[in-house]
């Protein structure tokens, strides 16, 4: 799919020089890619605390050879 955008020509040259990049392209889909790995961490992270584990688990008996 063909999009164009307008970004920020100092941004974008920056971008693939710190990332040895050979393209503008390159440098656009791994800062593409680091933000969807971000936003999936920070939604990992809203995670803790908000589930709820069955106090009578143990996880050693499940592993036993019976």
């Amino acid at each position: 799919m063909a999009t164009n955008l307008q970004i920020d020509d100092k941004l974008i040259t920056r971008a693939v020089d710190l990332g040895h990049h050979k393209t503008k392209k390159a440098a656009v889909t791994q800062a593409l890619i680091n933000y969807i790995l971000h936003l999936e961490q920070e939604n990992i992270l809203a995670l803790f605390g908000s589930i709820d584990y069955a106090e009578d688990y143990n996880y050693k008996k499940q592993r036993s050879r019976a």
